[in-house]
């Protein structure tokens, strides 16, 4: 598979910008503010798991990550406007610049408003959802015919939002408990334009020999009210991508999210306690291949990084 790059072993875990002030460090970006309007958010190339950071990183992962995000917000423009202002290195203030070693992982992106809830689409019966269905018939309050197997494709997309726990979990609420932290005109507007983009993504994800079984956007209000896609889109880190070939109802397929990552972790009887163990050379290549598989595939494009 080819990466149009030399040091394809040089990986970047943590960012230190003394000319601006640090927004927020999350699992995998580091955000900053670079102006009242403005920040900028650096994907680096840590990986996490079971809601821990792992120690070994997987090199260019975040390069990755930006690009891909980039062709969706560019796919989904006239469904959404999004908070990308440039993901191009040259365009950004010069004291960006200075610091090589964030090109092609960063994006300008308009300050918004977050709203405080995930907005997660399911087309297919995987994950939680499965877990979910086979105790109580329903995925997050979704009743679901009988009978269903796993990875079977849903009679519909269904949304299914979710929230951060303080532990830092994923934790599905109801609709109504959307509204109740949000309010219901923006809860039915975000149903509405996540199923929107959905419906369009995995439409094409499909025309590429791909199946998007599900995913979750985030959204924000910009200075003027008006909703917005942020943070990333359609990327390996935020939605299960399985590919037609390796389709198959009633198993697991095999997919290009982290549960490549997570099947090793359990393998080796980790209790998913920090601090996470090292990961081997052999998992580090097999999980980049499998991200940059994702971005070629869904792009038709080969990732050129200096």
């Amino acid at each position: 598979m080819s990466f149009c790059s030399q040091n394809i072993k040089a990986s970047l875990t943590k960012t230190e910008l003394e000319d601006f002030p640090l927004f927020h460090r999350g699992k995998v970006r580091d955000v900053y503010e670079i102006s009242e309007d403005e920040l900028l958010i650096v994907a680096t190339d840590r990986i996490s798991a079971f809601d821990c950071i792992l120690p070994t990183p997987i090199p260019k992962k975040g390069q990755i990550l930006t690009a891909l995000s980039v062709f969706w917000f560019d796919f989904l423009k006239d469904l959404t406007k999004h908070h990308m202002i440039t993901a191009n290195f040259e365009e950004m203030p010069e004291a960006i610049r200075k610091h090589e070693e964030l090109k092609n992982r960063s994006m300008l992106v308009k300050r918004v408003k977050i709203f405080p809830v995930e907005c997660v689409v399911r087309g297919y019966l995987a994950g939680s959802g499965w877990k979910d269905y086979i105790s109580t018939g329903q995925v997050c309050g979704h009743k679901l015919p009988p009978g269903l197997k796993e990875s079977e494709k849903l009679p519909e997309p269904i949304f299914t939002p979710a929230t951060k726990s303080q532990m830092g979990h994923d934790e599905n609420i109801s609709e109504q408990k959307m509204a109740e932290i949000i309010g219901s005109e923006n809860t039915e507007k975000l149903k509405s334009l996540s199923l929107q983009i959905y419906d369009k993504a995995s439409k094409y994800a499909l025309q590429r020999g791909l199946i998007l079984a599900d995913t979750k956007f985030e959204f924000g209000l910009d200075k003027n009210g008006e909703i917005i896609l942020a943070d990333e889109v359609l990327t390996p880190d935020s939605s299960r991508f399985w590919t037609l070939e390796e389709y198959e109802v009633g198993i697991s397929p095999p997919s290009f999210d982290k549960q490549f990552v997570r099947n090793y972790l359990e393998s080796i009887g980790w209790d998913k306690n920090p601090p996470a163990p090292e990961l081997p050379p052999e998992i580090v290549e097999a999980t980049l291949n499998r991200y940059l598989k994702a971005y070629e595939i869904l792009t038709g494009k080969t990732l050129c990084i200096d």
